[in-house]
C-alpha cells in the first residue's frame, strides 16, 4: 500500500523567504514560491513568484535553500543562504503594470547545486498545480484556503520552514472582485505576507456544490497574496499593499484580517513574460 504524504508536509517545501535590501542599507522582506515555467520537451525553467513591490527597490535579494540527501528527502536543519546580488536582473515581472507579480531566475543556482553534487530540496508547483475553469466552477464562495508565507518575517530559521495559515474565501475565486482578475480571502495577512501562495485545501472531506460528502484530498493553487484592506484609527477604509518589513505604518493602519488575492490564472500571461527573455 502507498503511504499517504500529508500534502501540505510538500507544500511547505515550495515556499522561500526572501530578504531585500535597497540602496540605502534598509531591509525587508517577504514571501515567495518555486514555480516552473515553460515546460516542454523535459526543458524547464525554474523562478521565484513574488509581488513586484516585494523587490522593488532592492539591490541585493537572500533566500535559503535547504539541502537533499542521498535518499532525496529533505536534509532538515541543513541550509544556506543564497545571495543575489544585481537583485533586478533576476526579475522578471507580469507583463501588466496593474499585476503585482514578477518572476525571479534561479534555474542557473539550481543547476550549479546540481552540478557540484550537492542539490536542493524544492517543491516546485507548476501549471498543473493550478485551479483551473472546471475546478474553479466547481466551487462554492466559501471554500477552505491554505496560505504558506513568512508573516512578519516569522520563519523556524533552525528547519528553514514557513509558517501555515488557514482561512476560508471571502469572495468566489473564480470570480474577478471589482472587475480584477483577484479575488478576497479572509485570513490574517500581516507585513512578509507578501508573494504567498494560496492554496484550495480540502484534505479529508470537502462539500460538493452536489450537497454530497466527498473523501480524498483536493487541493490547488488559487492565487498570489499581494494587499490587503486596512482601516485607520479614524476609521477610513484604505487597500494597501501587504507591507514588506515589521515597521509600524505612520497613518495607523490596522488589517482588517481580509487578503487580496491575485488570480493564479496570471502565471500564465508571467510564463509569456518568462518566455520572452529565455
Amino acid at each position: 500500500m502507498t503511504q499517504f504524504i500529508h500534502p501540505i508536509t510538500e507544500l511547505v517545501h515550495s515556499t522561500v523567504r526572501i530578504e531585500c535590501v535597497d540602496s540605502q542599507g534598509r531591509t525587508s522582506s517577504g514571501s515567495g514560491y518555486i514555480f516552473l515555467f515553460c515546460e516542454a520537451d523535459g526543458l524547464e525553467f525554474p523562478c521565484i513568484v513574488t509581488n513586484k513591490h516585494v523587490v522593488d527597490g532592492g539591490v541585493r535579494g537572500r533566500f535559503h535553500l535547504t539541502r537533499q540527501k542521498e535518499d532525496g528527502t529533505p536534509d532538515l536543519g541543513n541550509h544556506e543562504a543564497v545571495v543575489l546580488d544585481d537583485l533586478q536582473k533576476y526579475c522578471i515581472p507580469h507583463p501588466s503594470p496593474l499585476i503585482d507579480l514578477v518572476a525571479l531566475s534561479i534555474g542557473s543556482i539550481l543547476s550549479s547545486a546540481m552540478k557540484e553534487g550537492r542539490p536542493y530540496y524544492c517543491v516546485s508547483l507548476n501549471k498543473k498545480s493550478l485551479a483551473g475553469p472546471d475546478l474553479l466552477e466547481s466551487l462554492s464562495p466559501m471554500e477552505e484556503i491554505v496560505m504558506i508565507g513568512y508573516p512578519n518575517g516569522i520563519w523556524d530559521q533552525f528547519h528553514n520552514l514557513p509558517i501555515i495559515r488557514k482561512g476560508i474565501t471571502a469572495t468566489h475565486p473564480k470570480l474577478r472582485l471589482n472587475g480584477k482578475p483577484e479575488f478576497l480571502i479572509d485570513a490574517a495577512c500581516f507585513p512578509g505576507s507578501s508573494g504567498s501562495p494560496v492554496f484550495l485545501a480540502n484534505i479529508g472531506t470537502y462539500l460538493a456544490l452536489d450537497g454530497r460528502v466527498h473523501g480524498g484530498v483536493r487541493m490547488a493553487l488559487l492565487g498570489t497574496l499581494y494587499a490587503g484592506p486596512q482601516h485607520t484609527t479614524t476609521g477610513e477604509i484604505m487597500v494597501v499593499d501587504i507591507p514588506t518589513d515589521t515597521k509600524q505604518i505612520a497613518i495607523g493602519g490596522i488589517p482588517n484580517n481580509l487578503g487580496y488575492v491575485i488570480h493564479a490564472s496570471e502565471l500564465l500571461a508571467l510564463e509569456d513574460a518568462v518566455q520572452q527573455v529565455i
